[in-house]
């Protein structure tokens, strides 16, 4: 099995979408499909800064910041690959809908105010789509959205996941990012472990 693998620490579609939002009622969106290893540059270089990882289920949307991710080829499908920690609401709505969109921004966006809000902020406590004012568009291929401002989206579906094993892990990277005396609801690093979530990415495309 050949892996291809990098990881850091055609047609327009036209679509009147009218789901909840921060901002349009009604807008017209323009999908202009990609391929994702195209891209390659553009998602690894802005995931070292962070991007925005949706999820969806029972109703509700959350997304969240993340740096770290993977990208590469295995079982011969493009995968994304995100980790998770423990106590997050992104992992609760995704161990329900294995499904999630990775946000990625091209150009300028409002990243000091949503970093804050998604990065610092838990779905268990605020709506973090009302809050930052992100506007969703329905996926395509997912039953979670993109979002308007961060237009580069992977469409994703879970083929496999796994949690960590602390077991095989360096222990200097257990004492800096696992650190057992800080709570599993601290937003930076913590005492939770994380889930590998292995998402066949089945739809790549630039928002417009």
């Amino acid at each position: 099995m050949k892996i291809m693998f990098a990881i850091i620490h055609f047609m327009p579609y036209i679509e009147f979408n009218d789901t909840n939002k921060g901002r349009d009622t009604m807008s017209e969106i323009i999908r202009e499909d990609v391929s994702v290893f195209d891209y390659t540059s553009e998602i690894l270089n802005a995931l070292k800064k962070g991007v925005l990882l949706t999820t969806k289920a029972e109703g509700k949307v959350n997304t969240m910041v993340i740096s770290w991710g993977a990208l590469g080829i295995e079982w011969g499908r493009p995968i994304f690959t995100t980790y998770v920690r423990e106590h997050r609401f992104t992992k609760s709505l995704l161990d329900k809908n294995a499904e999630f969109t990775v946000n990625i921004p091209l150009g300028e966006w409002d990243k000091k105010r949503i970093k804050r809000i998604c990065g610092t902020q838990s779905g268990y406590d605020i709506d973090k789509i009302k809050e930052t004012g992100l506007t969703l568009v329905d996926g395509v291929k997912v039953d979670v959205p993109a979002i308007k401002e961060l237009a580069l989206t992977l469409e994703c579906k879970v083929i496999y996941k796994r949690k960590q094993d602390k077991n095989l892990m360096p222990s200097d990277i257990i004492e800096r990012e696992y650190p057992q005396d800080v709570p599993g609801t601290y937003y930076g690093s913590n005492r939770d472990f994380h889930t590998a979530y292995y998402g066949e990415i089945v739809k790549a495309y630039i928002l417009k």
